[in-house]
């Protein structure tokens, strides 16, 4: 299974916030050879945009680089920059993580706490705790 981890999910992995962060933690620790985990390149910069205002910032670097030992990252192409400027989605970010996950073909999910904005993505979302409940019965 191929997982592509939106913006939200990898915030909730490196901070504390309760049962957010209870669920990303969950799918990294669940992740595997079998169950693989994505995400863009623009996330992780959106990330670290994110909590620079309010982490240490050599620590917040080391553990984005740790990170990216758990998750596949893919880059961002002028074309899907494109798609998304051009696309119909209300919000630019959540369109540009589509085609980027779209790009690697074969993307299962969309794990995201905002499924508002992916409705009409051609890749399903799924909400955090409904992935770590998925993955739990495929490990059985």
């Amino acid at each position: 299974m191929k997982i592509f981890l939106d913006t939200n999910i990898l915030v909730d992995f490196l901070t504390d916030r309760g049962a957010f962060t209870k669920h990303a933690t969950e799918i990294f620790l669940l992740g595997t050879d079998k169950i693989l985990l994505y995400s863009s390149t623009h996330a992780f910069a959106t990330t670290y945009y994110i909590l620079k205002k309010y982490s240490d910032e050599k620590e917040l670097r080391a553990k984005l680089l740790e990170l990216t030992e758990l998750v596949a990252l893919i880059d961002v192409t002028k074309a899907q920059l494109k798609k998304a400027l051009l696309s119909d989605f209300s919000d630019f970010e959540d369109a540009l993580q589509i085609y980027n996950a779209e790009s690697t073909g074969g993307m299962d999910y969309i794990v995201t706490r905002n499924l508002r904005d992916f409705k009409k993505s051609p890749i399903p979302a799924i909400a955090p705790d409904e992935m770590v409940e998925m993955i739990k019965r495929l490990k059985k």
